[in-house]
Order: C-alpha cells, then structure tokens, then sequence
C-alpha cells in the first residue's frame, strides 16, 4: 500500500510540476508581442474587427458587412442581427458548459488534457459591446481573416459547412462543426492569437489565455 501512496503521491508532484512550468512559460509567451510585420498608415486601416471575452474565451466578431461571401455561405444567420461573432473552442466544453456555474471538474479536465475535437461558434449582435475592443485592420488583413475564420470551419463532402441543429444555447447562436483539435497547447484563445498572427496583425508570441491579447489593444 505503501509502494502505491508513493507512486500516486510522484504523479500528482509531476502533474503539478508540469502545470506549473505550463503557466510560467505561457504567461511569459504571453507578454511578448509579435507587432505587425509591415505596419500600415492610419489611413489604410479603414476597418474594424473585434476581440471580445466571456472572462476566459476569446472570439473574433465583425459586421455583417465585412464578413466574406465565402465565410457567410453556409450560416445560419440572423437577418435583424448586424454583427457576427466566431470562436472556436472543444466542443465537450462548449456543449455541456453554456454558463460558468455548469462548468464541472471532468469537463475541464477533459478539455486541458485531452485532444478533442473543436466546434465553431457563432453568435449574432446588435451592436458592439462596451468592453470589446476595436482592432483597426486594412481591406487586405480584413480578407485574410476572413480567410482564417472560414478555413476553421469544417464542411462535408459538398463543402458545406455542417451546423450542430438546436445545439446553440440562445435563439442568437449556433455551432458548427470545425476543423482541428483543441489541447492544452490548442487553445481557444491560440486560435484566435494565430488568426491575428497569421493575418499579419499585432499579437502575442504565444497564448492560451484571454488577456494575452486583450492587453495588446489596450
């Protein structure tokens, strides 16, 4: 019996070594900002983006207008709703965790040490809210996160995009099938630290948190 305390005792001091070192290179990654490779005059940044946070996630959202043809194909949208919101997150966690008070210990361990699978979300706005934060981007970054955005979303062999039926938690959301898979290292907040990346946009080297870029567009 002994021989076993210890052996669990070594995995849980290794688990909690393995968070640890997690969190200080992740904070650390965090703080270091990739600026945009070719910095543009003010005058070219002639559209907005935003990143907004439910305390932990981040999504990208946009209006209506400025979301591509090719990224509208396929969404259920709604007509009377003039700004479109993307995530993208595991989709044990989005579906089985529609408010922080549902949010169990299994969920949360499923979803940090697991590869699993990711969905798209998709919310719909009347208006930005007071605590999103406007990212000025140009015609050519607009179009490739527009080109990010649709490239998460998985289609079926007609390319369409496959919708989750009555899986959105409110009349104003909806999900989505999406293509990788989200782990430790994979977050929702990567994703949306990579689109800025990939887009050629100011972000974190690194970051599975929510303030990593948030706190670049202060």
């Amino acid at each position: 019996m002994r021989k076993i305390i210890n052996i669990l005792l070594k995995m849980l001091l290794a688990i909690l070594a393995t968070l640890i070192i997690y969190f200080v290179v992740a904070l650390s990654l965090s703080a270091i900002t990739v600026e945009r490779p070719n910095p543009l005059p003010t005058k070219e940044l002639t559209k907005k983006i935003y990143i907004h946070t439910n305390g932990v996630h981040l999504d990208i959202a946009m209006h209506k207008q400025d979301v591509a043809p090719e990224l509208m194909s396929g969404l259920l949208l709604k007509p009377n709703k003039a700004y479109v919101s993307f995530g993208w997150g595991d989709e044990n966690f989005y579906l089985n965790t529609p408010t922080w008070g549902d949010l169990t210990v299994k969920t949360a361990m499923t979803a940090l040490f697991l590869d699993s699978e990711g969905l798209m979300h998709v919310k719909h706005f009347d208006a930005p809210k007071k605590d999103w934060k406007t990212v000025a981007v140009s015609e050519a970054e607009l179009a490739k996160i527009n080109h990010y955005l649709n490239a998460s979303f998985a289609v079926d062999k007609n390319g369409n995009k496959m919708i989750l039926a009555g899986q959105g938690f409110t009349p104003t959301d909806d999900f989505y099938k999406a293509n990788g898979r989200y782990s430790l290292f994979n977050t929702c907040n990567t994703w949306v630290n990579t689109g800025f990346k990939q887009s050629g946009l100011k972000a974190s080297l690194w970051t599975p948190f929510d303030f990593g870029l948030l706190n670049k567009y202060e």
